[in-house]
């Protein structure tokens, strides 16, 4: 009773952190400056004002890799500062339910468990819910009355694909695919078209402001990089032709991923699939257009969530609210050596 409840999704781009007793959703930004490898001295939101901004003694890292924890230490920091944003500290801890990736193994599924049970983050009870199901009962699909339903999930970083059916994930697969990798097909594209290289935030503000994924849509956007001959600073108009190429790259690969991914599908769950169209969600399925383009690509409809990055956290939100719902949420444990 005397314990708070959170909800917590890790990801590449964003931490997103759900409150019971607030009841009220969190999002920062998944980033940790430190100074000379020790000192941090910027968390969330405040370090990504500080990406590609700083001196070579202070590094701004992401402790999530490809959907999973890459260091455990700086994501302690992490989510300690921002759960102290949101409520002061109690010694009493808490019950932190955590989505993972379906494909995580026994060690990494413990790095969650580490995590909430470090130097900082102490007398947490761990529960791990898997990120499709999280996404399903977000988009309204009951997991239990599912006969095959399928969940594509496009992240900063990776791009999870799964099918549900019979109440469980029965096939899933995680790509290294996403929106960090449209960034770097735009930054590929303007330095074979201008000679000018662009550092990824100036990719991804590109991709926000002028990426459509219709080539009907032609603007065109100023920005400054570097020259690549002359080494100096440049302004130059940057056309969306160029943007959407660098970035269709990217989603042309996960189309193809996805066809091979429904051929390995059992016939009867991929023909309720196709009847019932592909769920896609994730940060990166904000790019305008992408469920036709994806559509046309894979010859299925996909019904786009309006979600978005919030998709998981949401469902995270259903299965603490919901006394029902606690049987997709599952215990870990640290094993005693």
């Amino acid at each position: 009773m005397l314990r708070r409840v959170y909800g917590v999704d890790l990801g590449t781009s964003s931490v997103k952190i759900y409150s019971l007793s607030k009841n009220k959703k969190y999002m920062q930004k998944n980033m940790v400056a430190i100074r000379n490898r020790r000192q941090v001295i910027a968390v969330g939101n405040d370090a990504y004002e500080m990406y590609e901004k700083t001196p070579r003694n202070i590094q701004v890292n992401c402790p999530i890799q490809n959907g999973k924890i890459a260091n455990i230490s700086v994501m302690e920091v992490g989510l300690y500062s921002l759960l102290k944003k949101i409520e002061p500290y109690t010694p009493f801890g808490a019950v932190m339910y955590f989505t993972v990736p379906v494909d995580a193994t026994a060690i990494e599924k413990r790095a969650y468990f580490t995590v909430a049970n470090g130097s900082m983050l102490q007398n947490n009870k761990v529960l791990m819910v898997e990120s499709p199901i999280a996404d399903a009962l977000a988009m309204g699909i009951s997991p239990q009355e599912s006969k095959g339903s399928m969940i594509v999930n496009i992240g900063a970083q990776s791009t999870e694909l799964s099918v549900i059916a019979g109440g469980k994930v029965i096939i899933s697969k995680s790509l290294q695919l996403g929106g960090m990798k449209m960034d770097e097909g735009i930054i590929s594209e303007i330095r074979k078209n201008y000679n000018l290289h662009l550092g990824r935030r100036t990719a991804h503000r590109l991709k926000t402001a002028v990426g459509r994924l219709n080539t009907q849509s032609k603007e065109a956007r100023k920005v400054v990089g570097i020259d690549s001959v002359s080494g100096l600073p440049r302004e130059e108009t940057v056309s969306s032709v160029v943007v959407n190429e660098g970035i269709s790259s990217c989603v042309d690969e996960i189309a193809k991923e996805i066809k091979t991914f429904l051929e390995r599908t059992p016939p009867q769950i991929a023909y309720q699939i196709a009847q019932e169209g592909i769920y896609l969600t994730g940060g990166s399925t904000r790019l305008p257009f992408i469920e036709s383009y994806l559509g046309n690509d894979t010859g299925y409809s996909f019904k786009l969530s309006g979600l978005y990055e919030q998709c998981t956290i949401q469902g995270l939100e259903k299965i603490i609210q919901d006394s029902g719902l606690q049987q997709w949420a599952s215990p870990i444990r640290q094993r005693k050596l």
